[in-house]
């Protein structure tokens, strides 16, 4: 196994202690997200990212989210456009911010989420705001509403 196969797991488990069987499933979702957004953002730019929606039980799960996150290595920008779709499944609308340094200093990028502080918020200058997608703010279809929209 390799070493992020094995924080994965980790997290996993860590889920599962943490807030029982409800929990694995955000965590699960999460380790997902964190893979699918590291391997879109080589291909594509951040508007084309695609993911699926949070299970409904992951906005118990904050910590969970957040915890999968920390544990598979997510840079900053992964983790914050997994944690945007997350919002995003509450339906709550929170926009990356992605700020650099001035290229004289030594070129840095960094992102997060509008609202949340951030130290380096000060010494970095803005350069694109990424708002969420709509499409991440619909509700989610149950399987009865999705089995019955294919007929």
């Amino acid at each position: 196994m390799t070493d992020r196969g094995r924080s994965r797991a980790r997290a996993l488990v860590g889920a599962y202690r943490r807030g029982g069987l409800p929990a694995v499933r955000p965590a699960f979702w999460a380790a997902r997200a964190v893979r699918s957004v590291r391997a879109q953002l080589s291909r594509r730019t951040m508007d084309d990212i695609r993911l699926p929606g949070p299970p409904d039980v992951a906005a118990a799960h904050p910590g969970v989210v957040r915890g999968v996150l920390r544990r598979t290595g997510a840079n900053c920008s992964e983790r914050c456009l997994v944690l945007q779709r997350w919002y995003g499944g509450q339906r709550v609308a929170r926009t990356v911010v992605i700020v650099v340094t001035a290229p004289s200093s030594g070129f840095h990028a960094h992102a997060w989420l509008d609202g949340d502080s951030d130290a380096e918020r000060e010494a970095m200058v803005e350069i694109l705001r990424r708002p969420v997608p709509p499409a991440w703010l619909t509700p989610r279809r149950g399987a009865a509403e999705a089995w019955a929209g294919r007929r």
